[in-house]
């Protein structure tokens, strides 16, 4: 059984025990969330879609909070003696999917 969540504006495949990196969350470390916005669900065989999913969801637990690989970004302007180096580190939080209800 797997579902399609969206999850902070991204889509993931998520089945159950699945680790995932998601965008930063609200939310404690330990705290169990839910997601209501399911796209698709497979189980047994069978696909649901669209009004068949409104009761759907899906509950994961925040395992942690943490950041990505720095990304570089630097600019140049060539023969004008322009530029510029900026980093960035992403947000992420950890979750595990503990169930998919349909």
């Amino acid at each position: 059984m797997y579902a399609i969540v969206s999850i902070a504006g991204q889509q993931f495949k998520v089945a159950k025990d699945q680790q995932i990196f998601v965008h930063r969350l609200q939310g404690d470390e330990g705290a169990s969330i839910e997601f209501d916005k399911v796209l698709l669900a497979e189980n047994e065989g069978g696909v649901k879609l669209g009004s068949d999913l409104k009761s759907a969801k899906v509950t994961a637990t925040i395992l942690s909070h943490l950041k990505g690989d720095k990304v570089i970004v630097f600019k140049k302007k060539r023969r004008k003696g322009y530029k510029k180096k900026n980093g960035h580190r992403q947000q992420f939080t950890k979750i595990a999917i503990t169930g998919i209800s349909l």
